[in-house]
């Protein structure tokens, strides 16, 4: 069935969303080549919305079973161990998996060389962290993080393996794989931490849910890619990609910093309850931000790259590219807005309820997250590590001292100011894609304000029309129902080209 789907898909998109992508008249081998990435990139975002669409709504079930079944506590504790197991993870891999991506002429050597790499240095970071866990329990006052960070940590080293396999299928956009292999290793995870919350495990049910995921995730990878790594170590590669893998290395942590600086000054500052109010409310929002920003970030980067020569085409591919995600993004993180309360209190039960203002807000920045995501890889494609580095640790040196001024008056101030930033800079983000590719502040505006004015009226005419309801089960279901008509109405009253497009891959099925 979802062969006959992607056929369709692949079809439309070559049809429709890549006609910005003009073929050049170089002759058959420039014909066979630009055929080959429309089918690449075609067949990459519809396995991309499969794999984010599948994961997203397999984690929601399975975070309904275990926000049930576990506490506030529970998720604050684990929460707390979040940063460390990311930034150790972006050492491991040190930017070089991406730069792998941007390499014209690639060999397996070059897929050796950052296996090699990253097993070394996981090994060497797992035994620091293994040794440094007391300090780490002691600066939370939580002295059972000493046994369960050193478990949860282990899932970093076990990642390593699957780091050079990653690139490998990234460069190749085969999504369709990646697709099956994360919603298998997600349900076998998923099932698991949920017998064990059943059993009493407590917090030690998310733990193994991690290493699980991560252990099936890395060595899964290699049933579907032809390359292996070899003993014949040759670092020479890492060298040569130093220069560009650098810079992605320092904005990848830099980026991690920015998405758990909030838990880490929370668990330093408020009691594992405040973490985990807080930490369920950030997962729902990143789950909903990344059911968008997902299905486009697998393929942007590799497209991009393929179009870094032709200035115009990668301008037009990019602006198609943000009017896909303005009208996903917009109607999905302003819904998951307006339902917040009746989705929180009919998943997960009243004991979470602390933590629908804190969603609500997040929402609203969540909401702009995709076009960051878009931004960064039209940057990266470009080769220029250097301005998204730039640009990307100025954002979060600022978040850092927005949140360390607004930390006195308690925890909503902080989530408040942490989204506004979100929203202000993609300003920023915009004035590099000028410099970068000639999209203009009033291009970008003419992709975006009208699926952001069509969504905020929706959603407002939805709220005052439901107001009467008071049963929350269908005060949810007549909110999500109706905001969804009213917007795909408004959409096609205004003539919405992407609807179209939308209307006619459902049509072709």
């Amino acid at each position: 069935m979802l062969q006959k789907y992607e056929k369709y898909f692949v079809l439309c998109l070559k049809s429709r969303i890549f006609a910005c992508v003009e073929v050049p008249p170089q002759g058959c081998n420039a014909l066979t080549d630009m055929e080959s990435l429309k089918e690449k990139t075609a067949k990459g975002l519809f396995w991309g919305a499969v794999n984010s669409g599948s994961m997203q709504l397999l984690n929601v079930v399975i975070g309904i079973f275990l926000a049930r079944l576990l506490t506030p506590d529970d998720y604050g504790v684990v929460g707390m161990l979040a940063i460390f197991s990311a930034i150790a993870g972006n050492l491991q891999d040190s930017g070089f998996s991406t730069a792998l991506v941007n390499i014209k002429h690639i060999q397996s050597r070059d897929y050796n060389a950052v296996f090699w790499f990253s097993i070394l240095m996981s090994a060497g970071l797992y035994t620091l962290l293994f040794l440094c866990a007391p300090l780490i329990a002691a600066f939370f006052h939580e002295p059972v993080l000493i046994p369960l960070s050193r478990f949860i940590f282990a899932g970093f080293v076990l990642s390593a393996l699957g780091i050079a396999p990653s690139a490998y299928m990234f460069r190749n956009l085969m999504n369709k794989q990646k697709a099956l292999l994360s919603f298998l290793a997600l349900l076998i995870s998923g099932t698991t931490g949920i017998i064990l919350a059943l059993n009493g495990l407590r917090y030690w049910s998310l733990a193994w849910q991690q290493v699980l995921y991560i252990a099936i995730v890395s060595l899964g990878k290699y049933a579907f890619i032809p390359w292996r790594p070899s003993f014949r170590i040759d670092f020479s590669p890492i060298r040569d990609m130093f220069g560009f893998s650098n810079k992605i290395l320092i904005t990848t942590i830099a980026n991690t910093v920015s998405q758990n600086f909030l838990t880490f000054i929370f668990g330093r500052l408020f009691n594992a309850r405040a973490v985990g109010v807080f930490n369920q409310a950030y997962k729902w929002n990143t789950m909903a931000a990344q059911l968008v920003s997902g299905t486009v970030a697998q393929v942007a980067q590799p497209v991009f790259a393929s179009l870094n020569d032709e200035r115009d085409r990668q301008r037009r591919a990019f602006r198609k590219m943000l009017r896909f995600t303005a009208f996903l993004a917009f109607p999905a993180m302003f819904g998951l807005a307006l339902v917040s309360r009746e989705f929180i209190v009919a998943a997960i039960s009243e004991k979470w309820l602390e933590s629908v203002p804190l969603l609500q807000i997040l929402c609203i920045g969540g909401a702009f997250l995709p076009f960051h995501t878009l931004y960064q890889n039209l940057l990266i494609g470009r080769g220029r590590s250097d301005i998204y580095m730039g640009c990307t640790v100025s954002q979060i040196v600022l978040q850092i001292l927005i949140i360390l001024g607004t930390y006195q008056w308690g925890i909503t101030a902080m989530v408040t100011a942490f989204s506004t930033l979100l929203v202000v800079w993609l300003l920023v983000w915009q004035y590099f894609a000028r410099q970068a590719i000639g999209l203009s502040f009033r291009m970008m505006l003419a992709d975006l304000l009208p699926y952001f004015g069509v969504t905020i009226a929706v959603m407002a005419a939805t709220y005052f029309a439901t107001l009467p309801l008071q049963n929350i089960y269908l005060l949810l279901a007549v909110r999500i129902l109706l905001a969804a008509v009213l917007y795909l109405l408004a959409m096609k009253v205004l003539g919405s080209k992407m609807l179209e497009e939308c209307i006619g891959y459902l049509k072709k099925k």
